[in-house]
């Protein structure tokens, strides 16, 4: 299934799962158990927007862009950017590729390497792609990567440590754009930052992609952030896609029941608007990956659940127009 016009899709994911093998079998030598971490997701991702992909620790987004990556290899499904199908490509097609996608790691902390200055992080990817062969364009390209993500051209030798966060942040950043991409994994890039300096990374990520023209993958748990910066909004659970739509539908009008308590544990900030408000409060605890339970995975903390969610999986299929939802009921 065609999710978006095909001259304007990106990347699209089909049917991807990705199974984690643990242990041995058990006691008896059975079949290994196997984690589920992502299990059937699709969605398109259009050229110059952004589509912020949220859910709980363990809900499979990281995953998720990490087989987008071919960091983790999916255990079966597609990946298709720019019309080739990624899990299809050897190792030599798939460093010719990965050029064009790169990442922003959630840990500006542990993403750069300590024994490297800005200038040689920032000089190795263009040299080991031969984006720009001779060593003193590079340097001068290295200077103009400082520029636009707001750092200052004498960083160019300091190490990370002589960094704060918020800079080691801008400096993934310019790592980021070193090999001009067209579509950037975005793994948590604020969460690990102090929130005044979250707003300023979210806003340079808005400009540099209106002046590069760039695609994000957003990935997130912070769905106020996500609001801000997002296009449309794919929400994730246990491995499943919940639902998917624009950003202002989804927060509008949420139909998943686990999307709606998710939006109502989000503050308000007027007092009176939010001592009004009903909230969506979710029993139980999120079950295991391990073992997740039949039918619809949602349905042991769902509020509105009836005796089928139980047997049947809900296909992730389109209400409204450009709205999906995994849910019988809605």
């Amino acid at each position: 299934m065609t999710l978006a016009a095909a001259d304007d899709v990106i990347l699209e994911v089909r049917d991807l799962v990705k199974h984690f093998p643990v242990g041995g079998g058990g006691l008896f030598g059975g079949p290994p158990a196997v984690v589920k971490a992502v299990d059937g997701v699709s969605f398109a991702i259009r050229r110059g927007e952004t589509l912020g992909l949220v859910g709980e620790s363990g809900c499979g987004k990281t995953t998720t862009g990490r087989c987008i990556l071919l960091l983790e290899r999916p255990t079966s499904g597609q990946v298709i950017f720019e019309g080739r199908d990624l899990t299809t490509l050897s190792p030599a097609e798939i460093r010719i590729v990965r050029r064009k996608i790169q990442v922003i790691f959630q840990d500006p902390y542990s993403s750069l390497n300590p024994r490297m200055t800005v200038g040689q992080m920032l000089d190795e990817p263009m040299a080991v792609h031969g984006i720009v062969p001779e060593r003193k364009a590079r340097r001068e390209r290295v200077r103009e990567l400082l520029a636009v993500v707001g750092l200052l051209p004498s960083m160019v030798g300091r190490y990370p440590h002589e960094l704060s966060g918020g800079q080691r942040q801008r400096v993934g950043i310019a790592r980021a754009l070193a090999t001009e991409p067209s579509l950037i994994i975005c793994d948590e890039p604020v969460s690990a930052l102090d929130v005044s300096i979250q707003a300023q990374i979210v806003n340079l990520l808005e400009n540099l992609q209106e002046q590069f023209r760039l695609t994000y993958l957003f990935v997130a748990h912070d769905l106020s952030v996500v609001r801000h910066i997002s296009d449309r909004v794919a929400v994730m659970y246990l491995g499943k896609m919940a639902e998917l739509t624009d950003r202002a539908a989804l927060y509008a009008e949420p139909l998943h029941p686990y999307t709606q308590a998710l939006l109502s544990a989000v503050p308000i900030p007027d007092p009176d608007v939010e001592a009004r408000r009903q909230r969506t409060v979710l029993g139980g605890e999120v079950p295991s990956a391990l073992n997740p339970p039949p039918g619809c995975v949602f349905h042991p903390r769902c509020p509105i659940a009836i005796d089928a969610c139980k047997g049947a999986v809900p296909d992730c299929r389109e209400v409204r127009a450009g709205h999906r939802v995994a849910c019988i009921r809605a």
